[in-house]
């Protein structure tokens, strides 16, 4: 009987710490998935066009130019970050700001433009995932 007790008490304080657990979850800020989320459709979209080979400057240009603007939102998305994560998150800025000027006209140089961003990319997600 004290066993059965004993179980049923456990459950019923498991149920409880998973509730209290996904509220928590839930309350979580959604700010840095979402703004990892438009950064990598963005960056998809590109290198969609350059294996299709289909690279219209102008929307190609427009791509870079969001990406940029949202990597502006990076530091502020994730508060409390380290020193690190922070220079990363300046130096991803820095290379989108330079590519978005650099506006490609072909696949040829949005290739090239594209591969400092996604090195950028990949050095702070092999840092931080």
């Amino acid at each position: 009987m004290r066993a059965t007790l004993l179980i049923v008490l456990g459950l019923a304080i498991g149920i409880i710490s998973a509730a209290f657990a996904t509220s928590v979850f839930r309350s979580r800020n959604p700010l840095p998935k979402a703004l990892m989320n438009v950064m990598e459709y963005h960056i998809d979209g590109l290198k969609q066009s350059v294996a299709s080979g289909q690279c219209e400057a102008g929307a190609s240009r427009l791509k870079l130019q969001q990406m940029s603007m949202a990597s502006i939102d990076v530091a502020p998305a994730f508060a409390g970050a380290d020193p690190d994560f922070l220079h990363l998150a300046g130096r991803l800025r820095g290379v989108l700001a330079d590519a978005a000027q650099a506006s490609p006209a072909d696949c040829h140089a949005l290739d090239a433009t594209i591969k400092p961003v996604l090195q950028a990319c990949h050095d702070c997600h092999r840092k931080y995932d």
